[in-house]
């Protein structure tokens, strides 16, 4: 007899009248919240203004969300397009099916389009949302417990969650993988705050710290999992994504830190110059203190780039090309 383990939930919707409430989608819903909110008291304290992070997720959420579902219906097209299976099924992404990597490598690309508009480099706005980012994944992967997916290998520990029978699935104690990548997705946003504080990491290197940190942890959750999968040489094939993801990622974080050493010390162009000038202003109206520090502030911004408009071709254009390139391609697929 088993005297402990985690239960399943014995329904993954909550009807709220007609509206029904699916455990999965709150989950996802409730991290992207957590992550603009988190990642918005972070581009503050950088020195950017509160809003950017929520305008700018406007972009990568819908993309993101896009990413992550083609790359779990790419990676497991037999679900959907096998005979006797329904290829509408592929739409359905409140039944589960997202794909991290896919998720962050399109969602990058979306990140990168609202920082073109706002004339932000994409590797700060990156540095700025990473551990939020880390704290998402750890709420969202709730979800899969209300669906009872993504388990892993049989268990008899006290804390193996409870699997019931269906079409799909066979009735035991199984390992919570779900709760494993969880925590360690927790443990990897302590992680990157912490780092960012100690050594002020910059030009995207918090985000490649959150992406090879939070990849060597997939590789030994993933090979504890018991759903179908696609093996390469042995591996399952989100096993080599996380290699070769974290390879690209600690490669990326020692190029950048001998190219871009330091950190930006401008993260939002526009504001600090509008800073600037209001703070001449205020100057010319007597004010010497602020006089004096006008500029400085002029000085920060002009060293930062001063490409504020999305037509310029100044420095702050060439951060956002370089994150396109590096901060936000690392995150290749999940």
């Amino acid at each position: 007899m088993d005297l402990a383990y985690i239960p399943s939930p014995s329904t993954g919707v909550i009807n709220l009248g007609p509206i029904p409430l699916r455990g999965y989608a709150f989950c996802i819903i409730i991290g992207v919240f957590v992550a603009v909110w988190y990642g918005n008291k972070r581009w503050i304290a950088r020195g950017g203004t509160a809003g950017t992070v929520a305008d700018i997720a406007v972009w990568a959420v819908p993309f993101g969300l896009v990413g992550g579902r083609l790359y779990h219906v790419i990676t497991d097209y037999q679900l959907y397009f096998s005979e006797g299976e329904n290829w509408v099924d592929a739409f359905k992404i409140w039944e589960g099916g997202l794909g991290i990597w896919g998720a962050i490598a399109l969602g990058a690309v979306g990140a990168w389009i609202g920082c073109r508009r706002r004339g932000i480099p994409l590797p700060a706005y990156a540095d700025a949302i990473a551990p939020g980012i880390a704290f998402a994944q750890a709420i969202g992967r709730w979800g899969n417990w209300f669906n009872q997916e993504l388990y892993g290998k049989p268990t008899d520990l006290p804390w193996a969650l409870k699997i019931t029978e269906s079409a799909n699935r066979e009735a035991g104690l199984y390992h919570p993988t779900f709760l494993y990548e969880s925590l360690w997705c927790v443990g990897v946003a302590v992680l990157v705050i912490w780092a960012d504080r100690r050594f002020k990491l910059g030009h995207g290197r918090a985000f490649a710290l959150y992406v090879a940190a939070y990849c060597a942890g997939r590789a030994w959750i993933e090979y504890m999992r018991v759903d179908e999968a696609h093996h390469v040489l042995g591996l399952r094939l989100n096993v080599w994504t996380a290699i070769i993801v974290f390879a690209l990622a600690v490669a990326y974080m020692v190029i950048s830190a001998r190219v871009r050493p330091g950190r930006e010390e401008v993260v939002e162009p526009k504001a600090a110059k509008a800073a600037a000038e209001a703070a001449a202003e205020a100057g010319a109206d007597g004010d010497d203190d602020v006089a004096d520090a006008a500029p400085d502030l002029e000085k920060r911004t002009d060293a930062s780039g001063d490409s504020a408009d999305s037509g310029d071709s100044g420095d702050s254009a060439g951060d956002v090309e370089h994150g396109a390139d590096n901060g936000a391609g690392s995150a290749a697929k999940s």
